[in-house]
């Protein structure tokens, strides 16, 4: 996941969180607001959550990034191993797939069963599966334990805003540290995962990026034991899930649209990555009866898993298409570029991490920057600029070589981070602002998934277009797929400016 995925969106997993990230807390039978265990005085400014509490909490939440970023400098040594097989890409695809599906289910559950316990559940998913991940003997089973390991990573961050949000309630403090410190871990992790994965390819194999989940999940299931506030009592999670307790919670995840959802990415997936070869052509049919079907549902539903009838607001589904396409282009960097250092310009697993951290550290820079232009400016400028910037990005990919000087190939990864911040930002705010308050927790939670959707076609682009081995002509397409992406992108961003211009609306 990219270093923004995670930049303040309200913490939009559970689906019921309020724009203004308070709620009332249920105790007992009826509703009131849960007292301080310390009152704070009158006038005086309400503290910050314990740091104590607050570290165990964003600890968790690192596994996440982690995963999906190691991945990009073993993909090499993984497809050595078992064989340069196509179906590699689900290493990638499976991970998204399960991580969409089980976030939003997860903040629901958090809801039922106690943040707390979830969590520490998914902790637990994580281990196993990481742990039976080296011994894998196909890449099937391989790619069965990274999309276990996705719903185990995907609990993390809903249950650690639910187990800040609880805390804050009960304490009746600020909860700004304990997000921010959600948001540092998530940015450090995306861009060290590249670089760490480089490291334990080098001193353990591939599978060194899974060994180091099991010291990761213990110390993260400890200290959420030891530090994590309690969950709430089983009256007051009844009271807080609606009727019916855990129980009717478990039953409104509406399993029938995940698994539609599942098996409409799914399908489409498999009919395009099916064009290098022979085309799969009823992969396409069944895609299209399967999404069919999933907007049925959706529109029907009571609690549907996706709630497609957010689309009728014209402004959150132009947002939701635009972060499917920067997503596939991001992705097809973040992916596409290690591969061909690895397997065109001969670099080792931790060679391709450090020429990718320039990438992932300049997102983080980025971010803070475009924060603030946004604070003046306001939404257009970001996105002119995280268009316009990826595509040259694009372009500029379609001049390296397999003999490029490491220090020009730096600077190109040193560009490459700089729309990442800007898009990111201006796409999360767009829907937050774009959202009526009280949807901004499923608008947030769509916004999510079209990420998830995004990251998804971006490997099966680059299965087109680089195919099983990374060379300079796979390099060169991809740059070429990326600039036409983000020149649409850069199109329709000018032309919405010009729009507000003659009509007088403000930038946001």
């Amino acid at each position: 996941m990219s270093a923004q995925d995670e930049i303040p969106s309200i913490a939009d997993q559970s689906g019921r969180a309020t724009a203004a990230g308070t709620r009332t807390t249920a105790v007992g039978p009826q509703e009131k607001t849960a007292r301080p265990a310390s009152p704070v005085p009158p006038g005086a400014a309400a503290p910050q959550l314990p740091r104590r509490m607050v570290g165990p909490i964003a600890f968790g939440t690192i596994l996440q990034p982690l995963n999906s970023s190691m991945i990009a400098v073993a993909l090499v040594a993984i497809q050595s191993h078992f064989g340069a097989d196509p179906a590699a890409v689900w290493l990638v695809s499976g991970l998204y797939l399960a991580t969409a599906v089980a976030s939003p289910a997860a903040g629901r559950l958090a809801d039922a069963l106690g943040p707390r316990r979830v969590s520490i559940a998914g902790l637990a998913l994580i281990a196993a599966a990481s742990a039976a991940a080296p011994f894998a003997p196909s890449l099937g089973t391989l790619i069965a334990c990274r999309v276990v390991i996705g719903i185990g990573t995907a609990a993390q961050y809903p249950c650690g805003v639910a187990m800040v949000r609880r805390a804050a309630d009960r304490l009746r403090a600020q909860s700004q540290n304990a997000l921010a410190a959600l948001t540092v871990c998530s940015q450090v992790m995306v861009a060290l995962g590249p670089t760490l994965g480089g490291v334990l390819v080098a001193g353990f194999g591939w599978a060194g990026i899974f060994w180091v989940n099991l010291p990761l999940a213990l110390v993260g299931a400890v200290a959420i034991l030891l530090w994590a506030p309690a969950d709430p009592p089983r009256e007051e999670r009844a009271a807080a899930s609606g009727a019916g307790g855990a129980r009717a919670a478990l039953s409104r995840l509406d399993l029938p649209g995940m698994l539609l959802f599942v098996a409409t990415v799914g399908l489409l997936m498999y009919g395009l990555l099916s064009l290098a070869g022979t085309p799969a052509w009823w992969a396409f049919g069944g895609a299209v009866v399967a999404g069919v079907l999933t907007v049925c549902r959706s529109l029907r539903a009571p609690e549907p898993f996706l709630d497609l009838r957010l689309l009728t607001n014209r402004a959150l589904s132009a947002t939701y298409v635009r972060t499917i396409a920067t997503y596939i282009a991001f992705y097809a960097i973040f992916y596409g570029v290690p591969q061909w250092l690895e397997e065109s310009r001969g670099l080792s697993a931790s060679g391709a991490g450090v020429v990718m951290l320039p990438l992932a550290l300049m997102g983080v820079v980025s971010t803070l920057v475009a924060t603030r232009i946004f604070k003046r400016r306001g939404i257009g400028p970001l996105l002119v600029v995280g268009s316009g910037v990826l595509a040259v990005g694009g372009l500029l990919l379609m001049l390296p070589t397999h003999g490029s000087p490491l220090v020009l190939l730096g600077l190109l990864s040193l560009a490459l981070g700089i729309p990442n911040g800007f898009n990111s930002m201006a796409n999360q705010n767009a829907v937050y602002l774009a959202a009526p308050a009280r949807q901004a927790g499923a608008a947030s939670g769509l916004y999510r998934t079209s990420q998830y959707v995004g990251a998804n076609l971006a490997s099966a682009l680059l299965a087109l277009l680089a195919g099983t081995h990374a060379t300079d002509t796979g390099l060169h397409r991809t740059g070429l797929a990326i600039a036409v992406i983000s020149a649409a992108l850069l199109a329709a961003a000018l032309g919405a400016a010009m729009t507000g211009r003659r009509r007088g609306a403000p930038g946001r």
